[in-house]
């Protein structure tokens, strides 16, 4: 039977954006702060009244997490203010930040639109709200691209996740769930397309032998250009 999960809600903490997810599968509140992002998953019916108090009362242990993940986050080149350039699928975006009530990274117009307090306007928030849409496009856009070349491979994943990880580009499990960073949107859209075809091909040969290569080329001819290409500007891809 599936459990409906609302559509996220946000709360401002005063210095951090909760995101508030709504669902039926649970019977009580949960905050978690991953990757410096903070979330409140609640029953259905929760008031925000109640949200608000829990939010309060683990205010003091929210920001300690964050401040962690921030000291252990790589020096970023990016400052995370109006006007800078980020990367989606290969064309660059200028950020425009907007004061008001918290409203999600949108791209409007060619512009990654996003409204903060004006206590939030802090690099953290922004970088925070910038890595949600990201994921956010990453849900869908490599969903699409799976469905598209499964045919080709002539194989059946058993689902797709987005993840976070430091080195690599996706993974398969042994279960057959195909799992992607969701950095490589930041990559041009063929090296996008090479990374689906990749992980497909793993649901047929669980290394990277002769074999799996040969089938990677059968489907994309031009692999070993996008390979190279990401091997070159890994580093470019980052938050």
């Amino acid at each position: 039977m599936n459990m409906a999960v609302n559509t996220p809600e946000y709360h401002d903490g005063h210095g951090f954006i909760a995101e508030i997810v709504r669902t039926s599968r649970r019977k009580t509140a949960d905050i978690r702060v991953e990757e410096g992002a903070v979330s409140v998953v609640v029953p259905t019916d929760t008031p925000l009244e109640k949200i608000d108090q829990l939010l309060k009362a683990k205010r003091t242990w929210i920001r300690d997490k964050i401040a962690l993940h921030q000291s252990l986050q790589p020096a970023s080149d990016k400052a995370f203010v109006s006007g800078e350039a980020f990367s989606y699928l290969g064309r660059n975006y200028r950020l425009k930040i907007e004061t008001g009530h918290f409203a999600p990274v949108k791209l409007v117009q060619g512009r990654l639109r996003v409204q903060v307090p004006e206590d939030g306007n802090k690099p953290h928030v922004i970088r925070n709200a910038l890595v949600r849409w990201y994921k956010r496009q990453a849900e869908q856009k490599l969903a699409e691209k799976v469905n598209r070349y499964a045919s080709a491979v002539g194989v059946k994943p058993a689902g797709v996740r987005i993840k976070t990880f430091k080195s690599r580009w996706g993974s398969c499990t042994i279960d057959g769930v195909l799992e992607f960073n969701w950095k490589i949107l930041m990559a041009p859209n063929r090296m996008v397309d090479y990374v689906v075809i990749h992980e497909l091909c793993h649901l047929i040969h669980h290394d990277h032998s002769a074999a799996f290569w040969r089938e990677v080329e059968r489907v994309m001819p031009d692999y070993e250009a996008c390979k190279a290409w990401l091997r070159q500007h890994a580093h470019g891809l980052e938050l």
